[in-house]
C-alpha cells in the first residue's frame, strides 16, 4: 500500500463568539491502494456536473462510516460506500467528488 489517505470526521468547536462551528478533523491516517479512479461529466437539471469516483483499499482500522470523508492528494472525497473484504481484515472505500478537474 503506497498511498496515504486521511479519513476526516466532523467535529464541533466554538468560534470566538461561542457559536458552535462544524469543522473537519483528522480521524485516521491510513496507507491505501488506489484500486479504481474514474471521471464522468453529465447533465442534470442544475447544469453540467463533473464527478470523480475513487476506490481505495485499506487494512480495516474499524470505526469508519459514510459520515466521514477522505482526503487524498489535496482533494476531498465523500464516502459513498464501505465494503469489508477478507473477513473484515480489509476495507474498500468507494468515494465521490463533484466538480473540479478529474
Amino acid at each position: 500500500m503506497r498511498h496515504i489517505i486521511d479519513v476526516q470526521a466532523v467535529s464541533s468547536e466554538p468560534d470566538e463568539y461561542g457559536t458552535p462551528q462544524e469543522t473537519m478533523t483528522r480521524f485516521k491516517r491510513l496507507r491505501a491502494e488506489v484500486i479504481q479512479q474514474s471521471a464522468q461529466e453529465y447533465i442534470r437539471s442544475q447544469g453540467a456536473i463533473d464527478e470523480t469516483v475513487m476506490l481505495f483499499r485499506v487494512r480495516n482500522p474499524g470505526g469508519i462510516t459514510t459520515a466521514h470523508r477522505v482526503t487524498y492528494q489535496g482533494e476531498t472525497y465523500n464516502i459513498r460506500e464501505l465494503a469489508p473484504i477478507e473477513n473484515d481484515r480489509g476495507l474498500e472505500i468507494r468515494c465521490v467528488r463533484f466538480g473540479g478537474d478529474a
